[in-house]
């Protein structure tokens, strides 16, 4: 049954975001591989970003976590978790990470566990909300604000990553999830100023 406006016209979507039928084979028609089975847009997103960030050039990590991130999805994690779920994959999963240079010799090496991956995203949007306040004196972030933090800079000099934060768009995230946050979380925006 198709679904109505507010003006009266006919979005023919049961809810927003849902494709029809008639469109969903009209996709097929022209890529049968845009919406694989079984497949979630997570690994799409990642597998994406990681074949882009190889065609421009870019080498793959080795499996470190932190060690490339990009558009915030941590691929040296995710590298990592499709080598120890390697068997559990399709054999076009398979194919295309094999055709960006995932070495799948080491494929048993365990995985950086997502607790771990969600910890370190943490800290990175953490140092991105210290610099703002440090330089601005608050933490009211516009939503559409980026913040870009050095990380990882060495002895020799060297200045490290830069890595781009949408800080806007976490702080404003982080509001939102302020009953789901521990209490160490949310100590650290309160150290901060932050306004729930």
């Amino acid at each position: 049954m198709p679904i109505t406006t507010t003006r009266g016209r006919e979005t023919g979507l049961a809810y927003a975001g849902e494709l029809s039928q008639e469109r969903m084979e009209a996709l097929d028609a022209i890529d049968p591989g845009w919406a694989p089975d079984g497949w979630d847009v997570a690994w799409q997103r990642c597998y994406r970003l990681t074949l882009a960030h190889v065609r421009a050039g870019g080498t793959l990590p080795a499996a470190a976590a932190g060690e490339l991130i990009v558009q915030g999805e941590d691929l040296g994690t995710w590298i990592a978790a499709q080598k120890a779920g390697w068997e559990q994959l399709t054999p076009a999963q398979k194919f295309l990470l094999e055709s960006v240079g995932v070495d799948t010799a080491d494929g048993g090496e365990a995985a950086v566990s997502g607790r771990r991956s969600q910890d370190e995203r943490w800290a990175v949007n953490l140092a991105a909300a210290h610099q703002f306040h440090t330089r601005e004196g608050h933490l009211r972030v516009p939503r559409k604000h980026v913040e870009a933090i050095r990380r990882g800079g060495g002895d020799n000099g060297e200045d490290g990553q830069e890595t781009v934060v949408k800080l806007g768009a976490w702080i404003d995230n982080t509001r939102r999830r302020a009953a789901k946050l521990s209490p160490r979380r949310r100590a650290d925006l309160d150290e901060l100023g932050m306004h729930w």
